[in-house]
């Protein structure tokens, strides 16, 4: 790829960036709780801990209105328990992914990776950005789609293809082509992608790494349903996506 390409690409994503991880809105400061509420208690049962960390993040995912580090809490709750019940039948834990992944997400709350999180101190938020993930399982190969929009039109859009492990929850992708302003088509190398990826901080320096390697960038998933979707990024950040109404 041409690096004056690679200079445009990485200006308009480091705009992006800038804007996604600016703190739009305050909240009161929360003693974060390993623990997740303070009202759970240690007979609460993994699956009415599900419960009630989803019932957070939908509300969160709804409103944009909790507190994001309540919203943190949650996330981390949910994982926990999610990797319990993932260990008790597997397969069936991810036909429920699966089952459910299809669809357009658009990204609501993320930690950003670990090293956003270094540069920030450590603080999350809501992402102010329309930024949409599009998934579709039902077709060889899977296809994924992830971009950055104003109103309807995509200002930046990647497409490529993704596999999902069953027996690891971890669903592997590589982006091919970028879209910039929904008119130029470009088509991109592994190496590439994760290089702007990194270099705005969208994307992990790990990325880099991987392809680097010969390995595809990832996400650990942690669930999916008729209404939200969670993951933890290969860059070890936690991310919430709420379903777009068709």
């Amino acid at each position: 790829m041409p690096r004056s390409t690679i200079f445009y690409i990485t200006l308009l994503l480091g705009i992006a960036s800038t804007a996604a991880f600016t703190q739009p809105q305050s909240f009161p400061q929360t003693r974060r709780s390993s623990s997740f509420f303070l009202a759970s208690t240690a007979t609460a049962t993994t699956d009415s801990e599900i419960q009630d960390a989803k019932a957070l993040l939908r509300r969160a995912a709804e409103t944009k209105l909790e507190n994001p580090d309540r919203v943190l809490d949650a996330l981390e709750c949910l994982e926990k328990n999610c990797k319990k019940k993932f260990k008790e039948d597997p397969a069936a834990f991810s036909k429920d992914i699966m089952d459910n992944i299809t669809g357009e997400w658009r990204l609501i709350f993320t930690t950003g990776t670990k090293e956003r999180q270094q540069k920030s101190g450590g603080r999350v938020n809501y992402f102010p950005l329309k930024a949409l993930q599009k998934f579709d399982a039902t077709v060889e190969p899977k296809v994924i789609e992830n971009g950055i929009y104003a109103w309807d039109l995509p200002l930046l859009r990647f497409s490529g293809d993704f596999d999902f492990d069953e027996r690891r929850r971890k669903l592997e992708f590589d982006f091919d082509l970028i879209e910039i302003l929904g008119l130029i088509k470009i088509k991109l190398g592994r190496k590439d992608v994760a290089k702007i990826g990194a270099s705005t901080g969208l994307g992990s320096a790990n990325n880099e790494k991987l392809a680097d390697s010969g390995r595809r960038a990832f996400f650990d998933w942690i669930s999916a349903d008729e209404s939200i979707a969670t993951a933890r990024g290969g860059g070890g950040g936690l991310a919430l996506w709420k379903r777009v109404d068709c």
